[in-house]
């Protein structure tokens, strides 16, 4: 007798709130994309990113926004990030207060 279980799925959602997700994650694809383009011409900081990370890049990879700035590459970033002991799966709103600090001191130094 098999029982079926509600624990583990999702909530249904009604096509309104599927397409308010959607709308907003299409947002915030746009509003990273064009950061990450401000980053690489040097109209933004990566550290100034760090400090005081806008709302919609708190669920983005450290990793990746260090990579977006000029003269990092995936060699240079994994060695910032392991210096500061910080996983290359962390997001910029998960960052400690002393991990912040470690890599923006790192990033202004260099």
């Amino acid at each position: 007798m098999a029982t079926s279980s509600k624990a583990g799925q999702t909530p249904q959602r009604s096509l309104d709130q599927r397409m308010d997700a959607l709308r907003r994650a299409n947002e915030i694809r746009s509003l990273r994309a064009q950061l990450k383009k401000d980053l690489k011409s040097g109209d933004r900081s990566v550290d100034e990113v760090i400090v005081s990370p806008p709302d919609y890049v708190l669920t983005a990879k450290v990793f990746d926004m260090i990579v977006a700035a000029p003269k990092y590459g995936k060699v240079k970033a994994t060695r910032l990030l392991n210096l500061c002991r910080i996983s290359q799966g962390k997001t910029l709103g998960g960052l400690s207060e002393r991990q912040r600090a470690e890599l923006v001191e790192l990033l202004r130094g260099r």
